[in-house]
């Protein structure tokens, strides 16, 4: 299964969507554990600072994907990256 990309704020780089705890670099990104701040997650994207979100539960990843100022979702177990994000998304 390929995993889909999205950018990393403005640095010019892409990052997988869902990947797991330590795999990618995330100096410089506003690491939130959810998207009910909404404000901060705008005021990020202004700036062009990636948004990160910390995520233990299939609802927290689609919600966090919901938002297109969210640039990766972290977790820490690896079946959730198996997910079928389309399907949860769309049924």
């Amino acid at each position: 299964m390929t995993r889909r990309e999205r950018w990393f704020g403005a640095t010019g780089r892409k990052v997988p969507e869902v990947v797991l705890d330590g795999e990618i670099d995330l100096d410089g990104a506003l690491m939130l554990r959810s998207v009910d701040d909404v404000e901060a997650l705008k005021e990020a994207h202004a700036g062009g600072v990636p948004v990160v979100v910390r995520a233990d539960s299939v609802e927290t990843i689609r919600l966090a994907l919901a938002r297109p100022e969210v640039s990766c979702v972290i977790v820490e177990d690896e079946g959730l990256l198996e997910l079928d994000l389309a399907d949860i998304t769309y049924g």
